[in-house]
């Protein structure tokens, strides 16, 4: 018994030790596999996990950024961007979106359909837990400060830029607008807007595990750079304010004006009308904010007459004085009858020019041929893009010598068959008045940054259209149209000019054939003749009544060429038509200047007291309407109003009314203003104002 016990009580191998090894093998494998996913996770998917924790985190908030200045040449601004502020709400922080809504809708000043776009914005943004919702955008001091006086839980603000053009009418086509997004979407701020708009900032709102802001960061926008265009505020001001009223007189359905310099390309001015406020474009038609200067394809009659003169005299086919049979008013090419707007017999070469005679026209288009006529039509830029720094220019329309008919050179030398833009036209006659020579058309000066360093110089291309004596002799003979020609109208006061008429009908869009009572009148020219400081276009379409090319074109030309050449210092070259005739006889060159100038200001004065200047203008004010009133001081002048106090907007409209130019520095209520209230001021004088917002 004894010896079966002891054997059973033998002692069993001791596994602990296996048991422990097994267990740190574990661990061990564990632990590699851990430390393997942490090098993963940090080298391969840091990127990913970092953003996934900002989102939990974080909310951002876009800001846009300041964007740069657009100036005229002289440094005056036509756009800027002021500060203003937004608001958005929180939703997990709004216990009542109904209340929230409604307090906000009263602010606001909603109509019934922006007040259910606020409430589903809101409700949505809670529903589906959205970190925030826009409630407002770039408000004006006013009416932020109403809301935060509100102070509505989960309702916060932040400062954004907002486009402004302190000169509202002026210039809008070429400056175009922007979004609610700070881009621009016509003009120059959308042809410059990567080099306008600057780098956007961000606000980071950091979170809590439950949601709660605790803490913001924000990181600066950096604004943009600032543009220079060729363009001159005062040129632009007289241009916009003829074609206007020419517009309204004749009951036109538009009208374009553009003037040139044809020595260096620069466009001094480039109108439309109808103009639209760039402040408010939201609410203006496609036709109205289309830009007609460049996009506008029209039939130009006989203002392209200059293509087939310049082409017959540059081949030496014909001189200025020599003769030619205009058959008594009418021909036949291909047999197809073109007629004369008179019956004409035998004229000179420039006679034929100035009473613009189709026959002759043709006759010189089938003497020069369609290879020849066709090469000088591309020269001189008709059917290719100007490449001006605007956006939606079109081509024209040229066809190639492929596509022409038979009788096609007795429509192309009058001008049908053909299509051109208003800045093709200009450019053309640009290169006559600059002695043959093409200078593309521009309308950026430069471009530079905040610190003045320039990153865009213009260098513009050039062209040799047609040698310096050909394009001479062409402006002698286009001075002989204004002489005793068609356009008469386009005569000026102390300087001389030349120039072509053209009347086109239109294409009836039902019929396809051309409008019995639809037509374009326009006019091209320059002055001084001798020496052309501007070239200057003016097309109106569709005038009602007269609608020839010498009356309702001419005229605008004379006026805007009569106030912009002495604006420029241009000097007058010929004695002034209202001087007393003794005045005119044996003057030395210091006595017709001396008289030169007097007339000139004489005739100034009766232009600003010709011009319709409103006695009382009104505007909504607190609590009542406020009156304005403007106090005339003398023919020429009124006294300038007190603007102190008013916001941007207030003083914007006064200025326009009274037809001065706003510059306008800061924002909020206007402190300070050049003139001083009560100083005689004139239509067209620059006004600056400090506006802030005081303590």
């Amino acid at each position: 018994m004894l010896a079966r016990s002891s054997s059973s009580s033998k002692a069993r191998p001791d596994t602990s030790h296996t048991r422990a090894l097994v267990v740190s093998l574990a661990l061990a494998c564990w632990m590699l596999a851990i430390g393997v996913r942490l090098v993963y996770l940090q080298t391969s998917q840091h990127d990913m996990l970092q953003s996934k924790a900002h989102a939990q985190q974080q909310d951002v908030v876009e800001t846009s950024a300041l964007r740069g200045l657009v100036l005229d040449r002289a440094g005056h601004e036509l756009a800027r961007s002021i500060e203003t502020e937004s608001f958005f709400v929180v939703p997990g922080e709004v216990n009542n979106v109904e209340e929230t809504g409604t307090q906000l809708a009263k602010v606001l000043g909603t109509d019934e359909k922006e007040r259910a776009a606020l409430f589903k914005r809101l409700h949505e943004a809670q529903d589906t837990n959205r970190k925030f919702a826009w409630v407002a955008r770039k408000l004006e001091h006013d009416e932020a400060e109403k809301i935060r006086g509100l102070k509505l839980e989960g309702v916060y603000s932040l400062t954004e830029p907002k486009r402004f053009y302190p000169n509202g009418l002026l210039a809008s086509h070429v400056l175009g607008f922007v979004g609610l997004d700070e881009m621009g979407l016509a003009g120059i701020e959308q042809a410059y807007n990567e080099r306008i708009k600057g780098e956007p900032g961000r606000v980071f709102v950091e979170r809590d595990a439950h949601l709660h802001p605790y803490g913001s960061l924000e990181a600066s926008a950096r604004p943009g750079q600032t543009v220079v265009l060729t363009l001159d505020q005062m040129v632009q001001f007289r241009t916009e304010q003829a074609l206007r009223a020419a517009v309204e007189n004749a009951h036109a359905k538009s009208g374009t004006a553009i003037v040139l310099n044809p020595r260096t390309g620069e466009i001094l001015a480039l109108a439309n009308a109808p103009a639209f406020d760039p402040n408010n474009s939201r609410t203006v038609s496609k036709e109205t904010l289309a830009n007609g200067a460049l996009q506008n394809i029209y039939e130009p009659g006989s203002t392209f007459k200059i293509v087939a003169y310049s082409a017959a005299i540059e081949k030496g086919l014909v001189k200025p004085e020599d003769k030619i049979d205009c058959q008594m008013g009418s021909i036949i090419v291909a047999g197809r009858l073109v007629h004369d707007h008179h019956p004409f017999g035998t004229l000179s070469i420039a006679d034929a020019l100035a009473k613009s005679s189709n026959v002759a026209a043709i006759k010189l288009g089938l003497r020069v041929g369609n290879e020849t006529m066709y090469d000088y039509i591309r020269r001189f830029g008709f059917g290719s893009q100007t490449h001006i720094e605007l956006p939606g220019e079109t081509l024209g329309l040229v066809r190639k010598v492929a596509n022409w008919q038979p009788s096609s050179m007795g429509s192309i030398a009058i001008g049908q068959e053909i299509g051109v833009t208003p800045l093709q036209m200009v450019a053309a006659f640009g290169a006559l008045a600059n002695d043959g020579l093409r200078i593309a058309p521009h309308i950026v000066k430069e471009v530079r940054r905040g610190d003045g360093t320039t990153t865009y110089q213009a260098s513009p291309e050039q062209t040799r259209v047609v040698s310096a004596e050909t394009a001479k002799a062409l402006r002698g003979m286009l001075e002989g149209v204004t002489i005793n020609g068609t356009a008469k109208k386009a005569q000026l006061d102390g300087y001389t000019a030349a120039g072509k008429t053209g009347t086109a009908q239109k294409i009836d869009p039902k019929t396809h054939t051309y409008s019995k009572t639809k037509y374009i009148g326009s006019f091209v020219g320059f002055a001084p003749v001798e020496n052309p400081a501007v070239v200057i276009i003016v097309v109106i379409d569709e005038p009602t009544g007269s609608y020839h090319g010498g009356d309702v074109a001419a005229p605008v030309f004379r006026q805007i060429a009569e106030q912009v050449l002495p604006d420029l210092d241009v000097a007058p070259d010929t004695e002034f038509k209202d001087a007393p005739a003794h005045q005119q006889i044996a003057l030395s060159p210091r006595a017709l200047e001396a008289m030169q100038s007097a007339h000139a200001e004489l005739r100034r004065e009766a232009e600003a007291r010709d011009a319709t200047l409103p006695q009382v203008a009104q505007r909504d004010g607190v609590g009542g309407m406020e009156e304005v009133v403007y106090t005339p001081a003398t023919r020429r002048a009124v006294l300038m109003p007190d603007l102190r106090g008013r916001s941007v907007r207030d003083a914007v409209n006064i200025c326009a009314a009274l037809g001065l130019q706003l510059e306008a520095k800061g924002e909020g209520r206007a402190l300070r203003q050049r003139p001083d209230a009560g100083a005689e001021v004139q239509a067209g004088q620059v006004v600056e104002v400090d506006f802030g917002r005081k303590d």
